[in-house]
């Protein structure tokens, strides 16, 4: 075995060293152009991607072009389909070879295609709405398949059906409204005034003629007023008018009370009111009187008692007119409603039946009133709105 022999002072001999610092060449190779490579690289993968993306895009166009190729294919192929359909149909429906289906060929083709009799309403009908040039026939291009015609038969069928349907609905509304109507007007009772009705709507006006009596003291107390029986007739109700405690205060709410049952006729109720307000409006004369006199008295000077009887005497008459008009036109089924500031004051206050909107009917057919919703029904309504 060859051993090499190298003598001992070359072993110990120094190594010669590089002239290049170990830092400068450790710059020089981060120096060396990296960044070039990878550039390159990143182009060519940038390239082969976007030839890819082209390569799928132009794949899916020629995809959809087949696509609608085939469907305009099939569209293409049914509408010949519908068209041989629609041909063998109408050579089967013109019977007499004209050329063109009648009414009364397209009648009976339908009845014996669909196996069903069609009115000649509903056939006229169908060629309305298939014969697009107007003249009462259809032509070849204008013939359909014997499923158009069942489905446009079946279509206005439902139409028909529908406004069947509305017209049922519209007659049960109307139907309503009348029996609504009409017992509004029984439960507000503004019938015409039967003769009971007209005897007992003069009636309430004694309630003011016993108060105003006193305004007739002067001409009611003369000597020959005894043998008038007409005085006679009023001394008697008076007495029985008085003998009743608290008479006024009885027959005021009595009247009030009653005027306010819709059940009664209008005219007895209207003159309820009006006889209310003529008895209030009695008081005033007596209150002026009565001012009238205490002011005399300060200033130093009485008032001549003619002047006080002519007053009484003007009032009690005044009165009397006034219950007379009321008494005749009531007699004669009219309301009095000529009374200045009385009549109008009675009018605002008797209930209408445009007052009764949102009330109901019962099982019986009677009308039942919307009741006013209450204070605090009102309030949770208000406070839930703003919540």
């Amino acid at each position: 075995m060859a051993i090499v022999g190298i003598s001992a002072a070359d072993a110990f001999m120094p190594v010669a060293q590089t002239n290049i610092p170990i830092t400068r060449a450790a710059n020089t190779f981060q120096s060396l152009p990296q960044n070039n490579y990878y550039q390159h690289n990143t182009q060519l993968y940038g390239a082969a991607d976007d030839d890819a993306q082209d390569n799928e895009i132009e794949r899916l166009k020629r995809q959809a072009a087949k696509l609608r190729a085939e469907a305009a294919s099939l569209e293409a192929d049914k509408a010949k389909q519908l068209a041989l359909a629609a041909e063998k149909a109408f050579n089967r429906f013109d019977v007499n070879s004209d050329g063109e289906v009648s009414l009364s060929e397209l009648k009976l083709g339908l009845e014996k295609e669909l196996k069903t009799e069609i009115s000649e309403k509903r056939v006229t009908e169908l060629m309305k709405i298939f014969d697009k040039s107007g003249d009462g026939a259809l032509q070849l291009d204008e013939f359909v398949t014997v499923d158009r015609f069942r489905n446009q038969l079946e279509a206005l069928a439902r139409e028909e059906k529908r406004l069947a349907a509305e017209a049922e609905q519209e007659r049960k509304r109307q139907e309503q409204e009348v029996l609504l109507a009409e017992a509004k007007l029984e439960f507000l009772n503004e019938k015409e005034p039967t003769m009971s009705d007209k005897v007992v709507s003069v009636l309430p006006y004694l309630f003011p003629l016993m108060d105003g009596l006193q305004y007739g003291r002067f001409l009611l107390g003369s000597d020959d007023a005894g043998a008038n029986p007409f005085v006679v007739i009023l001394a008697v109700l008076y007495s029985l008018y008085r003998s009743i405690p608290f008479s006024g205060f009885v027959a005021f709410f009595a009247l009030n009370i009653l005027s306010g049952n819709p059940s009664i006729n209008r005219l007895v109720r209207y003159n309820m009111q009006q006889a209310i307000y003529l008895d209030i409006a009695l008081f005033f004369p007596s209150l002026l009187t009565g001012l009238g006199g205490l002011i005399a008295q300060g200033a130093g000077f009485s008032v001549p008692s003619a002047v006080g009887e002519l007053f009484s005497d003007v009032m009690f008459g005044t009165l009397l007119l006034t219950l007379a008009y009321c008494a005749v036109s009531s007699f004669i089924g009219k309301e009095p409603d000529s009374i200045p500031l009385i009549s109008q004051a009675v009018k605002d206050r008797m209930p209408t039946i445009d007052m009764l909107d949102g009330g109901t009917l019962d099982k019986e057919g009677r009308f039942i009133p919307k009741m006013p919703e209450r204070k605090e029904d009102d309030d949770k309504k208000s406070d839930e709105d703003k919540k």
